[in-house]
């Protein structure tokens, strides 16, 4: 068995003990697996620490964003590795990629431009008939309208002419006489029955 230090007599321990003396120093470590539970740890329940929604809820979100940075990051690194390996081992080949990919683009260019263009006249001329169609039909409209005023116009003059004619035999201070004078010569009865079918009546039978 080793003598056990602890405390402040380390020092004082150690100069006075003899020099083949083996001293071993107290070190408060923890327990191994066999070791007991503490007698003021028995029975109690070990709880998970309170945790807090909103900051459960931005924790999500912050943590997503990172992750999302980083891996634009990588990918970004990733790529711009993999780009000068590329253009190292490739070398000329690269370059003439590039001049044949400049030369494509140049040639969809000017065709887009040409298809642009064609569009243009195409939109145009669809334009030009839309109006010229909408002017025609806006013609159109005037002269029915006009053609529909017409019409009016003459109904109402034949209405006026009838209302005219009409007022002929209206009664008036001039030939007030002369229409009593018919009246009494010519008496109407209009005390008369009618069927079902609108005729008039003079004489019932008895049943």
């Amino acid at each position: 068995m080793f003598p056990v230090l602890g405390g402040r007599s380390v020092q004082v321990t150690r100069l006075l003990a003899p020099r083949g003396a083996v001293l071993v120093a107290a070190v408060r470590g923890r327990k191994s697996r066999n070791d007991p539970v503490a007698k003021s740890k028995v029975g109690r329940v070990k709880l998970p620490p309170p945790v807090d929604p909103l900051e459960m809820v931005v924790m999500k979100e912050r943590f997503s964003e990172y992750q999302l940075i980083m891996r634009a990051l990588r990918l970004e690194f990733k790529e711009e590795m993999l780009r000068k390996k590329y253009e190292e081992e490739t070398g000329s080949r690269a370059e003439e990629r590039a001049r044949q990919e400049a030369e494509e683009h140049g040639a969809l260019m000017a065709w887009n431009n040409q298809e642009n263009l064609r569009l243009l006249n195409v939109r145009v001329m669809r334009i030009q008939k839309e109006k010229e169609e909408a002017e025609r039909k806006k013609l159109e409209a005037a002269v029915k309208q006009e053609q529909e005023h017409q019409e009016f116009v003459k109904v109402k003059e034949r209405e006026v002419l009838q209302l005219q004619e009409d007022a002929k035999n209206f009664i008036n201070l001039e030939n007030l006489d002369q229409r009593i004078e018919e009246a009494l010569d010519n008496p109407k009865n209009y005390n008369f029955a009618i069927d079902k079918e609108g005729r008039v009546v003079k004489q019932t039978v008895l049943q």
